[in-house]
């Protein structure tokens, strides 16, 4: 039997988006990408041709057969929850949810056909009620934007790897396309942390469950202000060569660092965007089919070019000023050669003087 998200509302009063497209909360560099893999012609084809070779159902009977499925009689407040989730996001098809056993904490989302959410027992004891709804927002926000199927495939892409690793250069190319959804699947993650937000509707709870993750089972020593202080010192400390260690700390990684992803999420919280989607402003599904790709593309390129602006890391500095000092060059040549710098026999001749003294 399906079952829908649609028979009773929210536990508390929040906000409900229906229709809500998940262009609404994804991170620009995730949407562009998105958007650009779903306007390709073929691609839902190829991946359903690739199923068969994804352990996807052996997935989904290994959860069966070795977790705890979360239903009415089994975490009927997570049940609770992950129906509040798809109430709220306007998913009508609930996905099957399941505990493991794994002190370890973390949540996903996989699947190709139909997402399953699978979150760890080390998760559930470590949240309180409200933190949990935001990780099942973020987890029902991976399923509204069709991240399973990536994550599926970068699943068994890794396992492949680490099979073929004993082959000479037999795993570079495999390593290259992980290396790659890795960097897709850290950014889907800032997405997903959005659409935690929207479900939970409470950016204190979001940020506790941020800081819990790195910090485990001791707010009563750690501060929300305090912890996005070390995110702000991450970004700007040290020199050239702390960025590339930074670079280097993250490429193993599926997710952006905790403290990172705080300071993204309190970002976005405060921003005219956010304000805009709780208002009832937003894209919707039934508009998805006519988002352009160009215009998703031009707006990433516009992020990352504020981002480089604004960033206080100091390679990101450098490109930053090497860019402002091109430009600057290049208008004074434009000016040079244009004549714009001065009018005039004698009024160009004292522009260049100016010019000449000021450089020497």
């Amino acid at each position: 039997m399906t079952d829908t998200g649609f028979e009773k509302a929210p536990a508390r009063d929040r906000r409900r988006f229906p229709g809500i497209s998940s262009r609404a909360y994804e991170h620009p560099a995730d949407r562009s990408a998105l958007v650009a893999l779903r306007k390709l012609s073929g691609f839902d084809t190829v991946f359903k041709a690739l199923s068969g070779l994804l352990p996807e159902r052996s997935l989904r009977l290994l959860f069966l057969s070795d977790s705890v499925r979360v239903g009415e009689t089994q975490f009927a407040h997570l049940h609770t929850m992950l129906r509040d989730a798809c109430y709220i996001l306007d998913l009508e098809k609930v996905p099957q949810m399941y505990v493991q056993q794994d002190p370890k904490p973390n949540a996903m989302c996989i699947g190709l056909d139909e997402p399953i959410i699978v979150v760890t027992t080390g998760l559930v004891e470590l949240l309180d009620e409200e933190e949990m709804r935001a990780v099942v927002g973020h987890e029902v926000g991976h399923a509204l934007s069709g991240h399973s199927v990536y994550r599926t495939v970068l699943l068994f892409l890794t396992n492949l790897a680490l099979r073929v690793a004993w082959i000479p250069l037999g795993n570079v190319a495999i390593t290259a396309i992980v290396t790659a959804l890795r960097e897709w699947f850290r950014k889907s993650e800032l997405s997903a942390d959005r659409a935690g937000l929207l479900v939970g509707q409470d950016v204190t709870a979001s940020m506790r469950g941020l800081m819990k993750m790195a910090g485990g089972n001791h707010l009563h020593e750690m501060n929300v202000d305090a912890f996005l202080a070390q995110a702000d010192e991450y970004e700007k400390s040290g020199d050239l060569r702390d960025s590339v260690l930074k670079i280097l700390n993250v490429l193993p990684r599926t997710h952006p660092f905790t403290t990172v992803r705080a300071a993204e999420l309190n970002k976005w919280s405060q921003s005219r965007d956010y304000q805009r989607i709780m208002d009832g402003h937003y894209p919707r599904r039934e508009d998805d089919k006519d988002a352009s790709v160009s215009d998703s593309f031009r707006e990433s390129a516009s992020h990352y070019a504020d981002a480089v602006r604004s960033s206080k890391d100091p390679l990101f500095k450098l490109v930053g000023d090497i860019a402002g000092g091109a430009a600057d060059v290049g208008g004074k040549l434009r000016d040079k050669f244009t004549g714009a710098a001065g009018s005039g026999g004698a009024g160009g001749a004292e522009g260049k003087g100016g010019a000449a003294t000021g450089q020497g």
